[in-house]
């Protein structure tokens, strides 16, 4: 496990044994979020990414991976300043390619696509340091995360020993932590009901393997997801 996982849930651990039990607990609620994610940029990827390997081989952009995601989220609130929550999400792009310098035998372009798909479960706790009963609530918070997700890549590819065009299927999938921080605002809209902006950095890697046929070794999961969020109080 990282520093970065451990620090956070080492985080979302003390500041729930910190600020009450169950028994001063406010109302539950339930939030769903709509969100856009975009990945890491090439400068801040993890040294061995996959995707950047093949930047330098095929033709795309790494924000053409932006997209957007969905999320629900099951809350309960702590003595008025904190709030735990259990929750889930989604998030799939598929990126078509072709090669940089690379055409078939009969001048046609030599096509792939690449497909990441990222589910996230995770544990937060979020601090509101003017309380959780104002009309409008800022809050920070950290959190911990099981990132399920898949990456293939689909199509044609050139054999460099002879340089022959071939059709292939490579995939790789896997269940990784990563720490999660995040920051926003609510606003109350009515007693049973709020609105607001939440924005969540993710910070997890998977291993996709040179052995099982990709271009690098592993795969950089981490981004930034900023959403508008919806709660129901229960």
């Amino acid at each position: 496990m990282s520093r970065s996982v451990m620090r956070a849930a080492v985080m979302v651990t003390g500041l729930t044994l910190g600020f009450g039990a169950p028994a001063s607990a406010q109302e539950s609620s339930l939030s769903l979020n709509l969100g856009y994610f975009a990945v890491r940029g090439e400068a801040t990827r993890t040294a061995d990414d996959v995707l950047v390997e093949n930047l330098g081989l095929f033709a795309f952009n790494l924000d053409q991976f932006n997209n957007a995601s969905v999320g629900a989220e099951w809350l309960v609130g702590f003595a008025d300043y904190l709030e735990a929550g259990v929750g889930v999400g989604f998030y799939q792009q598929t990126v078509l390619s072709v090669y940089d310098d690379f055409i078939d035998f009969d001048g046609t372009e030599i096509e792939q696509d690449f497909k990441l798909r990222v589910t996230p479960v995770t544990a937060t706790a979020r601090f509101f340091p003017f309380g959780m009963q104002n009309t409008i609530q800022p809050y920070a918070g950290v959190g911990v995360g099981l990132f399920n997700w898949r990456y293939s890549e689909v199509g044609e590819f050139v054999d460099f020993d002879t340089f022959d065009v071939f059709r292939d299927r490579f995939v790789a999938d896997g269940n990784d932590v990563g720490g999660v921080y995040l920051g926003g605002v609510r606003v109350l809209a009515g007693s049973s009901f709020a609105v607001g902006v939440e924005v969540r950095y993710q910070d997890v890697q998977g291993v996709v393997g040179i052995d099982q046929g990709f271009l690098n070794e592993r795969i950089d999961l981490g981004g930034l997801t900023t959403s508008f969020t919806f709660n129901v109080r229960f």
